[in-house]
């Protein structure tokens, strides 16, 4: 039995729709209704990370496990490890960030994922971490601008990043949840290139067949869009991640989607190709 967290999520959904009906799967979410990804052969079980009782019952009989945690305020991982070690879990493959890895990165954000690595190194389980640089999907923030006023406004039009697609880092997720020796291991996840805001922009006016134009955000609009979605101590900590792009700490690339699946990870232009119509 697999169990998967985070499947009402962007990368949690595609890991729980690769394993539907292929093994035996369980899903742990807040509520039923919202999990859609697995089809009709899943089992969902109710629970949440706060409810000690609803883990235990969710891990019983569980070899592996994928975990998503988020809250950078509450001890999820440290309470999720505790009932997989009491419930008998042998592997859990962790969704963490690639800043993990960089000296340069002390933002809050990296501190947290940071610890709770340890909490996993530390925990006498089996565990994969998988450290993806930021993901494609994130750029469907601008879809409302794109379709109203076939604008993109974002900050550091110019700085690259070597972002992921989602799908690639479900498929390295199934590998190391379904097979052998990708225990002990960190992978590092890019996309295959590194890729700004501005030719992110020029990917999606090819898509979608019309010209759309780039506005750079200033620092302090920036922060207030974040502030809006974001308590201030997260807002500043993706404010500091986007300075660490800005000096050119996110451009590198690494083949670890082609080393483990057998297949290269897309581009951003076959990502936007893809979810044109969110933006149409």
């Amino acid at each position: 039995m697999i169990l998967v967290t985070g499947a009402t999520g962007t990368v949690g959904g595609q890991v729980a729709g690769l394993l539907a009906g292929t093994r035996p799967l369980r899903i742990l979410a807040r509520r039923r209704s919202e999990v859609a990804a697995a089809g009709p052969d899943a089992e969902v079980v109710r629970g949440e990370y706060a409810d000690h009782g609803s883990l235990l019952r969710a891990l019983t009989g569980v070899r592996a496990a994928f975990l998503v945690t988020n809250d950078i305020a509450e001890p999820d991982d440290e309470r999720f490890v505790a009932a997989a070690r009491a419930s008998g879990v042998r592997h859990v493959v962790k969704l963490s960030a690639y800043a993990v890895a960089d000296p340069q990165a002390q933002d809050l954000i990296t501190r947290k994922q940071r610890q709770n690595e340890r909490i996993l190194r530390d925990s006498g389980l089996d565990w994969t971490f998988l450290r993806p640089r930021a993901f494609m999907s994130n750029a469907l923030a601008w879809a409302p601008r794109v379709r109203s006023d076939g604008v993109v406004r974002a900050l550091h039009g110019s700085a690259p990043d070597a972002c992921v697609d989602p799908r690639d880092i479900a498929e390295v997720a199934v590998r190391a949840l379904t097979g052998p020796g990708h225990e002990g291991k960190a992978y590092q996840l890019t996309g295959p290139e590194a890729i700004t805001p501005q030719q992110q922009t020029a990917c999606l006016s090819e898509a979608l067949g019309r010209p759309l134009r780039f506005q750079e955000l200033t620092a302090d609009q920036a922060r207030s869009q974040l502030l809006r979605r974001y308590p201030p101590v997260v807002a500043e900590a993706l404010m500091r991640s986007a300075q660490r792009r800005l000096e050119g700490g996110k451009s590198q690339v690494v083949s670890t989607v082609r080393d483990v699946t057998g297949s290269p990870a897309r581009d951003f232009r076959a990502w936007a190709t893809d979810h044109a119509e969110a933006f149409a």
